[in-house]
């Protein structure tokens, strides 16, 4: 359930009122979370990201200027953090692993509640396997359920860069797919 007022909350917050920011952040710290788990798959750092969202709203919420709603800016910071992390760990592989190396998926099911969790696994794998501006527009659009519009300005794109990304995304996530389930 949303805050009564969130202009209100934020503005508390912004004047030093904790328990503002508090209500803020447990009202927005779930969907946060699942976005950053799209982005970089089922990790410790999504802990580390979603904390590091809300330090870095804390810092500059006298910024937000309202043009868009909170729940999309803190989304923004969130994407923006994840991406951060994705080149961090693009780096440290190509320090520490010459060759890149695919983990292969193992089919064992056994019960439905057994091959929903296969399936959710095997979809995070593909996606870790997906260009980051092609997951950030697949987990925004398909997984946390943006409109097309609210995804471009996340992003910080236009309209049509959001469904030809959405488009390709899709594409490659079905080869990957195929790919990883053989």
């Amino acid at each position: 359930m949303p805050p009564k007022d969130e202009t209100l909350l934020l503005q508390q917050a912004i004047n030093g009122n904790q328990q503002a920011f508090r209500q803020i952040v447990e009202y927005h710290q779930g969907h946060i979370a699942a976005t950053i788990r799209g982005m970089l798959g089922n990790v410790e750092a999504v802990e580390d990201v979603a904390q590091e969202t809300f330090v870095r709203f804390y810092k500059s919420m006298q910024n937000f200027k309202g043009k868009s709603s909170l729940k999309t800016y803190l989304t923004r910071i969130a994407i923006n953090l994840s991406l951060n992390e994705l080149k961090k760990r693009k780096r440290q592989r190509q320090i520490f692993s010459p060759t890149e190396h695919v983990q292969h998926y193992e089919a064992k099911v056994v019960t439905d509640e057994g091959k929903q969790q296969e399936v959710r696994e095997l979809v995070e794998k593909a996606l870790e396997r997906l260009d980051e501006k092609f997951k950030s527009v697949l987990v925004l659009r398909m997984l946390q359920g943006y409109s097309t519009q609210e995804t471009a300005d996340i992003l910080d794109i236009p309209l049509g860069t959001v469904l030809s990304r959405l488009n390709t995304a899709q594409k490659k996530l079905k080869v990957i797919i195929v790919e990883l389930s053989r």
